[in-house]
């Protein structure tokens, strides 16, 4: 188990490994600098850097777990890739689907191949889907989405790097927003933003504001979690109009209690 410093999770979990761009959210991944530098530290897991690799060693992991613990999925990889096999997707579900205690939050860019296969799989309840939203070119996305039967469905709008006026949030459950991190980040609006947050007010969607990622693109130098010392610190801040707005699905509230 990796402990995560991913805001909205508390650890990672990575059968897979490695991945391939497919849009323009993918420029600066930050997974692939990671692979990098992981495998010139000699981790074996990465010792073919980003290429797509299955690890069947890591299915046994969540079952050493005793803690009920929310995981993010793949966070240095796609679970959907089209390189990664039916069968060992369909292994990874089992796991989930063996150890209800935990909570398991997969993310995709590859939703068309999630929408095809989502009928072949288990979905229990503590199996979270969502799809990585940066602007309206792959705002289609949300539509595969909203066809799996997964239990809580979420968007995940980092690196938001455009508007989404055309943001559709029927049968969406929660909404995560976050500029781009990282010397090279591209901006972030706060038009966007709080589009995004109002459209969630609306249609009551949990929102969850990660970060602006860098210093230059937060509209408030004052914000106080810009400072190291600050408990919920963040790079180049997190506040939202004075506000720290980090919501969770409602069915996780009990889950990130316990």
């Amino acid at each position: 188990m990796a402990k995560s410093n991913i805001e909205w999770t508390e650890t990672t979990w990575n059968p897979t490994t490695g991945c391939t761009k497919i849009s323009t959210g993918c420029l600066y991944c930050y997974a692939e600098t990671m692979s990098k530098r992981l495998k010139a530290m000699g981790m074996d897991k990465y010792k073919d850097g980003f290429k797509i690799a299955v690890h069947y060693n890591a299915l046994n992991e969540p079952y050493k777990w005793k803690k009920p613990t929310v995981v993010f999925v793949d966070s240095m990889s796609d679970l959907f890739h089209n390189d990664i096999p039916f069968e060992f997707i369909k292994s990874v579900f089992e796991v989930m689907n063996n150890t209800p205690q935990h909570t398991y939050q997969v993310l995709t860019k590859r939703s068309e191949r999630l929408m095809q296969i989502a009928p072949l799989l288990n979905w229990t309840s503590n199996i979270w889907m969502g799809v990585s939203v940066e602007n309206e070119h792959v705002a289609e996305r949300i539509t595969h989405l909203v066809k799996t039967p997964a239990f809580i469905k979420f968007i995940s709008c980092e690196p938001l790097i455009g508007p989404l006026y055309s943001l559709q949030l029927d049968l969406i459950d929660w909404v995560i927003v976050g500029g781009e991190s990282g010397h090279k980040a591209r901006e972030i609006k706060q038009e966007w933003i709080d589009y995004i947050y109002n459209k969630c007010q609306t249609h009551n969607v949990p929102f969850f504001f990660k970060q602006w990622g860098k210093k230059m693109h937060n509209m408030n130098m004052n914000d106080p979690t810009m400072l190291k010392g600050h408990k919920q610190y963040a790079k180049g801040g997190c506040e939202l109009n004075g506000q720290i707005i980090q919501e969770m699905p409602r069915s996780a509230y009990k889950t990130k209690a316990n």
